[in-house]
């Protein structure tokens, strides 16, 4: 897991990028799980660290998961067209878990 403190500066992205690589090249899986709680308002500069760890992750053949994201980030990185998985979302195309799609033998044919 990797926790990203408060606001981040620009020389602190390329370190960061550095351990999202380490954490997916050490066998710990194909998601590096990233802690964003601590990051303060979302900004441009948010989107931008959370852009280059994703891209950086997908070159190293994973991606990264969200934690704790704030409703305005989750918001923000919809409105600039940046999809996340966030932990405890169910993924697009999975049904929830628990939750599965029953067809009565009456029901008529879509």
């Amino acid at each position: 897991m990797l926790t990203l403190p408060g606001p981040v500066a620009r020389d602190e992205v390329a370190g960061l990028c550095d351990q999202v690589r380490g954490l997916l090249a050490g066998g710990g899986g194909s998601v590096v799980v990233c802690d964003v709680g601590g990051l303060g308002p979302p900004g441009l500069a948010v989107v931008d660290l959370l852009a280059r760890l994703e891209l950086t992750a997908r070159r190293a053949g994973g991606r990264i998961r969200l934690r704790d994201p704030d409703p305005a980030l989750h918001a923000l990185l919809g409105l600039v067209g940046l999809r996340f998985q966030v932990e405890g979302q169910v993924e697009e195309g999975e049904p929830p878990l628990g939750v599965e799609e029953a067809v009565e033998t009456g029901d008529p044919a879509p």
